[in-house]
């Protein structure tokens, strides 16, 4: 049986429980405050919302009546977690991508495999077109395509992906960028895929640099005295790399 379309304020509401639930734990399940700071939060959104107390609120009301959102016990302050996977019936990888695209907008199935790296890791963008493709060819006795995808616009190697979770998206914006006011769309799907790889690339570094730490400890060398042993060998005439001076 299908859902009835969600708001967009539900959409961003059960985008950022399914997104923290994955990427911050320990402080998961949320509470209001935490939700409202999520949904409107600068980063790994688009579009930017500014979304009130009131709004989450209602909004959580709406998921909970679907099944979507339930409130947990045991704590002095009202606390919520999704219930995705089951309330629309698909497995952990399709619900990734379907909160990913709820969060960001409509993705590549590049752009969806970097940004889906704290969510969970796909072995390659042909596992990703692989469960989009069986998202979009969703029988309607399980409610029908959860996903579709765009005309490619212009100026781009990949066509992108949008959810219908919200009802159908109009798929006939012109791919032209000088049929209309509408063409430059593209962009902030762009701007996320960019953030994206920014947030991927930066933690990798950082593993990088824990890894180097720990062997200079296993072998003993401070990582100081190896930079300086370099520079002395860099500056002496004998080696054939220093430099002349006139």
């Amino acid at each position: 049986m299908s859902q009835p379309p969600l708001s967009a304020v539900e959409a961003r509401v059960l985008g950022t429980l399914m997104e923290k639930a994955r990427t911050v734990p320990d402080s998961y399940p949320l509470t209001l405050n935490s939700l409202v700071l999520g949904c409107n939060q600068k980063s790994s959104r688009e579009p930017l919302m500014n979304i009130g107390d009131a709004q989450a609120q209602e909004a959580l009301d709406g998921l909970k009546r679907r099944s979507l959102v339930f409130e947990t016990s045991g704590s002095r302050v009202t606390r919520w977690e999704h219930n995705f996977q089951r309330g629309i019936g698909v497995p952990e990888q399709s619900a990734v991508l379907l909160g990913l695209l709820m969060l960001r907008g409509p993705q590549t199935a590049g752009e969806l495999r970097i940004n889906s790296e704290r969510w969970y890791r796909f072995a390659d963008i042909s596992s990703v077109e692989a469960f989009l493709d069986e998202l979009a060819e969703r029988s309607g006795e399980k409610g029908g395509p959860l996903v579709v995808k765009l005309p490619r616009a212009a100026g781009m190697r990949e066509q992108r992906w949008a959810h219908l979770l919200c009802g159908p998206v109009d798929c006939a914006v012109p791919a032209d960028h000088n049929a209309g006011e509408a063409a430059p769309a593209p962009a902030p799907a762009t701007a996320a895929g960019l953030q994206g790889r920014v947030e991927v690339l930066e933690a990798q570094v950082a593993q990088l640099r824990t890894a180097l730490r720990d062997l200079y400890e296993q072998l003993g060398v401070s990582p100081l005295r190896q930079a300086e042993k370099h520079d002395r060998a860099d500056n002496d005439p004998s080696t054939g790399s220093g430099r002349s001076e006139n």
